[in-house]
C-alpha cells in the first residue's frame, strides 16, 4: 500500500499568468504557497484483475480505457500501468473551492504510481506530468502553478518562459515575518462551489482575443507578483496586504465570472471591518475569501461569522508531496 499527501495551495501574486495564453505572449509569474489543507491519495493492488478507482464516485473496471475519470484514466496510460489497482482519493477540503485540487490530485497520483512502479521521484518531474496530461492531452483549461507548488512546496516563485518552461525559486521568510504573515490572513469559506474551467475558459478567451482591458490586468498582475514577493522578503505584511487588495481588482477586470454581488458584499464587509484587503482564492466565483488583517482580527471574525461565514485556519505548508505509508 502506498499513500501521498500533497498539499493545496494559495496564490500570492500574479495568479493566471501561468495560463498558456498568456505567458506564450508575454511571460509569466506567479508567487504561491503551499497550504496545510491536503489530498491523499492511496494505491494499492486488488485482488480481482480489475481496476477500481474510488474519489466522488466509485468505478470498477475491467480495462484502464473504462474509467471515467479521465486524469486517472491518462495517468494509467501514461505509466503503461493496466490492471489490479486500487485508487482511492480523499481530501481535508471539498474540491471546486479555489485551493487548486486537480493539480494536487494530479501530482499526489502520479507520485503514488511511480513509487509503486520503483521509479525515481523527482518534483519537478512530476509537476510537469501533470501539466502535460492536464494541458496536452486532456487539453483542460489550466495553468502550471497548482502542479509545481503541490511538487515543490513551501512559499515559491515561478518564472515562466514563453515556451512554457518554469523557473522555481524558493522564497525563504525569518520566523517572525513568517508568524506574522500566517497570524494576519484569515480565510472564510462562502459555501459557494463553482468549476473553475468554465472561469478558466473565458479567462484565456479574453487572453486570446488580446482585449486590452484584460490583457493590461493581467500586466498588472503580473507585476503585483513581483511587488508581493519584495514585500514578502521584506516582512512587509501592511504592504502584502494592500497588494492582495489590488490584485483582487485586477482580477475583477479579467472575467465577469471571477465575482458576484453577494461576493463583492462580503469582501466589502471585510474592508469595512478591519482588513487592508483580501481576495477570493482560486479563479474566482466561490471557494474561500482571504483576508489579510494585521490588527482588529475579532471584529473581522464576528462580521463573517454574523454572515454565516465559517472560518478555516491555514498554514503554510513546507513540505510538497510525499509518500507517508510504503509497504
Amino acid at each position: 500500500m502506498i499513500i501521498t499527501r500533497t498539499p493545496f495551495r494559495l496564490t500570492l501574486g500574479g495568479g493566471g499568468t501561468d495560463l498558456p495564453s498568456y505567458y506564450s505572449k508575454y511571460g509569466g509569474y506567479v508567487v504561491t504557497t503551499a497550504v496545510n489543507k491536503h489530498m491523499y491519495i492511496v494505491v494499492q493492488r486488488m485482488f480481482e484483475d480489475k481496476i477500481r478507482v474510488s474519489y466522488s464516485r466509485t468505478e470498477i473496471v475491467g480495462s484502464r480505457d473504462e474509467i471515467q475519470h479521465p486524469f486517472v484514466r491518462e495517468a494509467l496510460a501514461f505509466l503503461k500501468l493496466s490492471k489490479n489497482l486500487e485508487i482511492v482519493s480523499v481530501a481535508d477540503v471539498p474540491a471546486r473551492t479555489g485551493l487548486g485540487s486537480s493539480g494536487s490530485f494530479g501530482v499526489g497520483l502520479l507520485h503514488a504510481l511511480h513509487i509503486w512502479k520503483d521509479d525515481p521521484i523527482y518534483p519537478k518531474k512530476m509537476a510537469e506530468e501533470t501539466c502535460r496530461i492536464q494541458m496536452e492531452i486532456l487539453k483542460e483549461d489550466e495553468g502550471k502553478q497548482d502542479p509545481y507548488i503541490a511538487a515543490v512546496g513551501g512559499i515559491i516563485a515561478m518564472d515562466i518562459e514563453k515556451s512554457g518552461k518554469v523557473g522555481v525559486t524558493k522564497i525563504g521568510l525569518g520566523q517572525d515575518a513568517l508568524h506574522e504573515l500566517q497570524n494576519s490572513l484569515l480565510f472564510f469559506y462562502t459555501g459557494l462551489k463553482r468549476d473553475s474551467s468554465y472561469v478558466l475558459k473565458e479567462q484565456q478567451r479574453s487572453i486570446g482575443r488580446d482585449e486590452a482591458k484584460v490583457v493590461e490586468s493581467m500586466h498588472r498582475i503580473k507585476e503585483i507578483g513581483h511587488e508581493v514577493r519584495k514585500a514578502l522578503e521584506k516582512g512587509d505584511v501592511e504592504e502584502f496586504g494592500r497588494l492582495q487588495h489590488e490584485h483582487w481588482l485586477a482580477k475583477r477586470n479579467v472575467s465577469s465570472t471571477v465575482t458576484s454581488a453577494q461576493i463583492d458584499r462580503w469582501y466589502r464587509l471585510g474592508l469595512e471591518n478591519g482588513a487592508v484587503g483580501g481576495k477570493l482564492i482560486g479563479a474566482g466565483g466561490g471557494g474561500f475569501l482571504m483576508f489579510c488583517c494585521a490588527n482588529g482580527r475579532d471584529r473581522l471574525r464576528k462580521c463573517m461569522a454574523a454572515e454565516g461565514l465559517k472560518e478555516i485556519p491555514f498554514g503554510i505548508a513546507t513540505e510538497g508531496t510525499k509518500a507517508i505509508v510504503n509497504f
